[in-house]
């Protein structure tokens, strides 16, 4: 399951992707658009940085902003970063690969298959989906739900 962490910091993500204003965005201005709480939001931010996400200014005029292209970003390195592998299994993780304490036949373990397959699966959706992407399908939902108003 997606932690509150991850959720927090891919809509933080999508703010400052979307960020049109001058300069970096400020965190008060994050947290009050996506509803995060604040000193929540600070330390997410910090651990987005050490990541290279985003980079930050202080001072007055300081905030936040995009270290790398939205289209870069994939939802995949965000989770990965955040919640650790998208593998449900040990065994099946690219980043995080360790034999399962109770197995003695991995290489004819048909659970192991099983979850490299939703691995495999689950991977090339995220990785396949980047701020950019989420940003395009968040202003194509929005057109399609405007109403048109035909009264003169």
């Amino acid at each position: 399951m997606l932690s509150s962490k991850a959720k927090y910091a891919i809509r933080a993500l999508i703010s400052l992707a979307a960020w049109e204003g001058p300069g970096p965005m400020q965190i008060r201005e994050i947290a009050t658009q996506e509803r995060i709480p604040q000193k929540f939001l600070e330390a997410i931010l910090v651990d987005l940085k050490s990541a290279g996400f985003v980079v930050s200014r202080s001072g007055k005029k300081g905030g936040y902003q995009l270290r790398i292209a939205a289209s870069e970003i994939s939802l995949g390195n965000i989770i990965r970063h955040i919640d650790g592998p998208l593998a449900w299994t040990p065994c099946v993780s690219q980043t995080a690969y360790s034999r399962c304490d109770d197995c003695d036949q991995e290489a004819y373990c048909s659970l192991r298959l099983a979850m490299k397959q939703v691995r495999d699966s689950t991977a090339a959706i995220l990785e396949n989906h980047s701020l950019q992407k989420m940003l395009d399908d968040r202003k194509a939902m929005a057109e399609s739900n405007r109403s048109i108003d035909f009264s003169i």
